[in-house]
């Protein structure tokens, strides 16, 4: 099992600063929780292309720490700036022209653009013997479309350097694969000297996995999801406009399944026409599928002559466009307010949607090939669709881990991923679906520590953050053992949900609105939490600035620690209690499995 190699060295090599960073690059806006924060400084500082140069220079001044060879190269995926001025450039590799799997990392600057360090994802130099294959891309195509019983499209030669070894391998996309539900798709690589398949992945990531369906078809019965208070909303429509004026902005309203009545960023296409697509929130748009699997452009779009939208009811097919809008632009308003980010990737871009996905679809998933949320209308398990809100919150969340630390499942069988990468990146979106239901702060639809609570389960929740054991799947873990390594995504993903909760709330007894929470420690220690905002915060900087694909529990404690000492300083009492809320549920600097060089200093 690989970890990041995250290092903290001292300053080594000064790149002198060429610019002053302006408004209007791409840089992500600043944040900081502390309670007395400096101001952002905009100078000395770098437009974004010198960023990267600085960054890519230092990393191939510092090999040794980097791992960067001469024969790599480095493509930027994004740049990140902090407030108090040190700079984040992750990125993706190429090995002698090929794109690398498992080889990507974060180089770390500080204000003046000097090496800080960085995070990588593989701890190995790498090297292939040749780059020309054995196994023919027309082969490897066949044998991905077989494993993955779907359409294969173009194999992209590729250097998968994700198990400790350099291959030369296949990436191939299968479409229409039988292996997923409604025809997903998957990725398979294929090994390019030896034909051998070195994983076969889901490209959509499901809320409802393979096991709970199973343990739900186990359980008998269809599951009611529970619907919020169902009164239709008063008329909002704007002063009219000229028919120049089209199109404009508006404010609608919508009557959703599960959170009320609820405010809806709209378009005014003429004097008395509505579509519902929100330019306030990067043209986020939801269109009706049909009950069939088309690609967002074969959406039908919703309008309507009142900019009132649905009436509470499955029986009206705008009912779930509603929700499926609410719940996408909360989520982007939590990420935007809390933290300036601005659009899933960053880059302002809204979300689109297509709900009725399929027939009798059980699921909601985030296409991130697609940038697209998919939400189905039940029908075998489910009475309801799937538009809640935290489970939009969730399916997002994967979008955003995707276009920044895209942590990946060490191994995927049958449509279930393993591993603590995939463990910590379901953790990180039951996490932050939380925070956007305490965000909105929806009276249809009260927040808490529960994951899919409004599912009709007999539980009356998924999963809980508290004590995840406690979770219908029953059997998610509580506290971190060496088997978490290969445990299945979503039962490895209560280590570092617990630890959160700790983090947030602390342990023991205590109600939270309406629901009563318990949480138990590993060592039976109380932890005292410094509250949900501010472990929110520490949570998201370890994840944007230092989490890479392959990241573990052990690696999240020393990001989080990491992103603690930015925000509030390696003697606060805030990295003291990242520390013990994460030796609260086991994970420690002392039980560190062998060979981690999470905490080990680079040399250089």
């Amino acid at each position: 099992m690989h970890r990041p190699h995250i290092c903290s060295l001292a300053i080594a090599v000064a790149l002198a600063a060429t610019a002053t960073l302006t408004a209007g690059t791409a840089l992500a806006a600043p944040y900081d929780h502390r309670a007395s924060a400096p101001s952002p400084t905009t100078s000395p500082a770098l437009p974004v292309a010198s960023v990267v140069d600085a960054a890519r220079t230092a990393a191939f001044a510092h090999a040794s720490a980097t791992g960067v060879g001469e024969r790599d190269g480095l493509k930027a995926k994004e740049t990140l700036v902090d407030p108090e001025g040190k700079r984040h450039v992750r990125f993706v590799r190429t090995h002698r022209g090929l794109p690398v799997l498992g080889g990507d990392l974060i180089v770390h600057l500080d204000a003046k653009s000097a090496y800080l360090g960085a995070t990588r994802a593989t701890d190995h130099r790498l090297a292939v013997p040749t780059v020309t294959p054995k196994v023919t891309a027309t082969q490897a195509k066949a044998k991905a479309a077989a494993v993955a019983k779907g359409d294969a499209e173009k194999a992209q030669l590729v250097v998968d350097a994700r198990d400790g070894t350099t291959v030369l391998a296949y990436r191939v996309e299968v479409t229409r694969s039988r292996t997923t539900e409604v025809g997903g798709a998957r990725t398979v690589v294929v090994d390019a000297i030896t034909g051998a398949v070195r994983s076969d992945t889901p490209v959509a990531d499901p809320f409802v996995s393979p096991q709970l369906k199973e343990k739900l078809r186990e359980s008998g019965g269809k599951l009611a999801p529970k619907t919020g208070p169902s009164h239709a909303p008063a008329r909002t429509v704007g002063p009219a406009k000229s028919a120049s004026a089209f199109p404009a902005p508006a404010t609608g309203t919508g009557a959703s399944l599960f959170s009320g009545s609820v405010r809806l960023g709209t378009t005014q296409t003429g004097k008395n026409s509505f579509l519902l697509k929100d330019p306030a929130h990067g043209n986020t748009q939801v269109r009706d599928a049909g009950n069939k699997t088309p690609s967002f452009s074969g959406g039908k779009a919703f309008t309507n002559t009142t900019n009132r939208w649905g009436d509470g009811t499955n029986g009206d097919r705008a009912t779930a466009a509603v929700d499926a809008q609410y719940g996408i632009t909360s989520t982007l308003d939590y990420y935007k307010n809390a933290f300036g980010r601005n659009g899933i990737k960053g880059d302002g871009t809204g979300a689109k949607a297509l709900v009725h996905y399929g027939e009798k679809v059980d699921n909601a998933y985030w296409s991130p090939s697609a940038q697209t949320m998919l939400y189905g209308d039940g029908g075998q398990l489910f009475k309801n669709p799937l538009v809640v809100l935290d489970v939009t919150a969730h399916e997002l969340t994967h979008g955003v881990v995707n276009a920044t630390a895209d942590l990946q499942p060490t191994r995927a069988q049958g449509g279930t991923s393993y591993g603590e990468p995939a463990a910590l990146n379901e953790s990180l979106s039951d996490i932050f679906a939380t925070s956007v239901e305490f965000a909105a702060g929806n009276a249809g639809n009260p927040p808490n520590y529960l994951l899919g609570e409004k599912l009709g389960l007999k539980t009356g929740f998924l999963r809980r953050l508290d004590k995840p054991s406690l979770g219908f799947e029953g059997d998610v873990l509580d506290y971190w053992k060496k088997e978490a390594y290969d445990t299945e995504s979503h039962r490895g993903s209560g280590i570092s949900s617990h630890a959160y909760y700790l983090l947030a709330e602390g342990s023991g007894k205590k109600k939270i609105g309406d629901v009563t929470y318990d949480s138990p420690t590993f060592d039976g220690s109380a932890v005292s939490g410094i509250g949900r905002d501010k472990a929110s915060a520490i949570f998201y900087r370890a994840l944007t600035r230092y989490m890479v694909s392959t990241t573990d529990f052990h690696d999240a404690r020393t990001a989080t620690l990491k992103a603690a000492d930015d925000i509030h300083g390696a003697d606060s009492v805030e990295y003291k209690a990242v520390d013990r809320a994460w030796a609260a549920v086991n994970v420690t600097a002392d039980n560190t499995p062998s060979g981690s060089p999470a905490e080990t200093p680079a040399e250089d």
